[in-house]
């Protein structure tokens, strides 16, 4: 990490606040816990906005983490890949279908090649992500095959988690942050 890890002696933080992120993380700071508690708002909003995206939003995590994978191999996120990996497979993903998403995106990176192991919701959700986090702006045609797939509440939330992992991924690729050993 290119900053050094946060600790209570270097940084007093609230133990209200620590104790959160604790509870959130099972009872563990993760390297990215060791940066956002620099700074105390930043890890009190992150703490409880990651939180619900992560956990309370109802749209398929399943999409959602495969969507999340998707912006970390983009960006060169490895931490952020490292962690939703075995999320999207505990979501009920498969390993076939991370060894398509990984051989799609270094084929070709906006994900529009053809990838029979990936089912055509996934495939979409794929375009989506790599359009948002490499161009910003979304087709038309991409967005018009989500509204075919999805309603707007689903939308939303696969949006949601694609754009909070956008901003995720340039926080540790911007600061060195590494899986933990």
């Amino acid at each position: 990490m290119r900053i050094p890890d946060w600790t209570p002696e270097l940084k007093p933080q609230p133990p209200a606040l620590v104790d959160a992120i604790l509870a959130r993380r099972g009872g563990t700071l993760l390297n990215l816990d060791k940066a956002l508690l620099w700074s105390e708002p930043v890890a009190r909003g992150w703490n409880v906005y990651l939180k619900a995206v992560r956990t309370e939003l109802p749209t398929s995590r399943k999409l959602r983490e495969l969507g999340i994978c998707t912006v970390a191999l983009l960006t060169g996120a490895d931490y952020e890949y490292h962690h939703h990996a075995p999320d999207f497979l505990a979501a009920g993903g498969t390993q076939p279908e991370l060894d398509a998403l990984n051989r799609l995106l270094h084929t070709d990176r906006r994900g529009n090649a053809p990838e029979p192991t990936l089912g055509e919701q996934e495939a979409l959700v794929v375009r989506y992500a790599a359009e948002m986090t490499l161009d910003v702006k979304v087709s038309d045609a991409v967005f018009e095959a989500l509204r075919h797939h999805f309603d707007e509440t689903q939308i939303v939330e696969i949006t949601s988690a694609i754009a909070t992992y956008n901003m995720v991924a340039r926080f540790l690729v911007a600061l060195g942050i590494t899986p933990e050993a």
